[in-house]
């Protein structure tokens, strides 16, 4: 069993589909996780490795970052925003922009007004904006998670960034640990440091099934009982 944690809005699957065609063997067990708890999770052994959103405490894990999503604002359909393809932090002025306790968005300066309450999560803050009280900026893989019909979003390019990485405990780097990280880093079947059973066992008897025959000579043997053309008999 290889236990794998993974933060709202990120999607395993394309992973998880690799694992299972390489290691059908050994089964993943989804573990889904709040941002705030996954390193807690890592720490405690509930896991053997996770994706989480950084920045994060590295003490003691190994993190490999991944890719940077897009942030975008959350807003009611009719409001200002949903006309216009994407939005600077400096349109957002005059709105309140909520700022939910689970943030995972590293910020210096916080675009907007501050609204009245910090909702505990973003799920509570997605139920806010759709009340009308205020705007909400997220990774886009959020927004497309806690979707409304109510709602819609747009790109916000000058605000920070989320970058999601995959991360593990140093000390506990098993050999299904380096198989998994072997996958998110791309590489095949056959890599040197993509251990895979039975396959690289396999090479070195492949190997040496087709390595010819050494006799000592470079000279096709003749049978013993066969006469050289042109030899008669006395």
């Amino acid at each position: 069993m290889f236990r794998l944690a993974y933060v709202p809005g990120v999607t395993p699957a394309k992973w998880v589909n690799i694992w299972t065609e390489r290691m059908p063997h050994v089964p993943v067990d989804l573990v889904a996780v709040p941002a705030a708890e996954v390193v807690d999770l890592l720490r405690d052994g509930g896991a053997d490795a996770g994706f989480v959103r950084l920045p994060v405490d590295r003490a003691g894990l190994s993190v490999i970052p991944l890719y940077v999503e897009t942030t975008v604002v959350v807003v009611p359909k009719d409001h200002a925003v949903a006309a216009v393809d994407e939005v600077a932090t400096a349109d957002l002025a005059d709105d309140e922009v909520l700022h939910p306790l689970d943030d995972t968005i590293e910020w210096t300066d916080r675009p907007g007004l501050p609204a009245f309450t910090r909702p505990a999560t973003t799920a509570d803050a997605v139920e806010l904006v759709a009340a009308g009280t205020g705007l909400l900026l997220v990774p886009q893989s959020l927004a497309r998670l806690h979707h409304r019909r109510d709602l819609t979003y747009r790109p916000v390019p000058d605000a920070p960034q989320s970058q999601v990485a995959l991360a593990w405990p140093t000390d506990a780097t098993t050999d299904l640990v380096e198989d998994f990280i072997g996958i998110v880093r791309g590489r095949t079947v056959n890599s040197s440091r993509g251990r895979t059973p039975d396959s690289q066992a396999a090479k070195p008897a492949r190997r040496q099934a087709q390595k010819p025959v050494q006799n000592g000579s470079s000279r096709r043997s003749v049978p013993a009982g066969r006469k050289r053309k042109g030899h008669r008999p006395r």
